[in-house]
């Protein structure tokens, strides 16, 4: 019964995340394009999230039939595509935060940093980080599924895949080093929702801004939330839970994050549902406050 709910919460997430990531990727390069590094940060986000999606219908089928007749192979692609890319949301999360950073603190003296060329290159080191290191934990996960598929009856053999045994309770040492990468990243943000909130509320006084300096604020806020709910949990949950059938519950939590980043589109771009020359203003015209905001 227990895996029937799994299977409808990942439907139900399926469904938003999807529809709601391809709306955003489409407003952002149609409407927005890629002319700032905080656009080029949300389209990559976006196709992280709908990489994250498109692995989903495997486990709704895996939870609600209690089956995986597509071997190890493939079971080893979907778990490593679903975790890149988890892993590569929250880092990127974290570069939307502290672009934000930059242009509210430091508008003028880190204009040279927030480049589009800066930001190509974070993004396609991020890509690299991701899948590089995820090798030697794919090869162990897929030792892993060997030796749980070899120790029970060939009748079973096809249903463990999400649900198998670690070795012995051993883990890929590179679970630590992302429960350690996630701890980091938390600490960064909230000291950037914190210098930005202490900025922002010691410069901004104007009674006209004040909607802008609560979208920025909201930007930190989910930041936030998608961390200490999402992101930490099962980056945590992986060190101290040895059987994976126990994370269930984390990761149906943690890929709520692909629904919840649309929300960061909404409040980081001005006018986001209008075309970007609509709302263009001549950069003469614009004060240094509206600039970083």
């Amino acid at each position: 019964m227990i895996k029937l709910v799994y299977a409808v919460v990942f439907v139900c997430i399926m469904v938003l995340g999807l529809s709601l990531n391809a709306v955003s990727l489409w407003i952002l390069l149609l409407r927005h394009s890629l002319k700032s590094s905080n656009a080029v940060f949300m389209v990559n986000l976006a196709v992280s999230d709908l990489l994250l999606v498109i692995t989903l219908p495997f486990r709704i089928y895996f939870y609600a039939t209690g089956l995986w007749p597509l071997g190890n192979k493939m079971c080893v692609s979907v778990t490593m595509l679903f975790r890149n890319n988890f892993r590569s949301s929250s880092i990127f999360i974290t570069f939307i935060g502290l672009d934000r950073l930059l242009a509210v603190v430091y508008p003028l003296r880190t204009r040279h940093l927030r480049t589009i060329s800066n930001a190509w290159k974070g993004v396609t080191l991020t890509w690299i980080f991701v899948v590089v290191l995820s090798i030697p934990e794919a090869l162990k996960f897929h030792h892993q599924l060997e030796n749980s598929t070899n120790s029970i009856n060939s009748s079973n053999s096809n249903n463990t895949c999400f649900e198998s045994v670690p070795d012995r309770n051993e883990k890929p040492p590179l679970v630590y080093i992302y429960a350690a990468l996630e701890l980091v990243m938390l600490a960064v943000n909230i000291v950037c929702t914190a210098m930005v909130s202490w900025t922002l509320r010691r410069h901004i006084s104007d009674p006209a801004r004040i909607s802008n300096r609560v979208n920025v604020i909201l930007i930190f806020v989910l930041n936030l939330v998608m961390f200490c709910v999402c992101f930490l949990p099962l980056s945590l949950g992986a060190v101290f839970i040895g059987n994976n059938s126990h994370l269930t519950p984390l990761i149906c939590i943690a890929s709520v994050n692909c629904c919840l980043d649309p929300l960061l589109y909404y409040f980081s771009l001005d006018a986001f549902w209008r075309k970007k020359e609509d709302v263009d203003i001549p950069r003469d015209q614009r004060t240094k406050e509206t600039q970083c905001l």
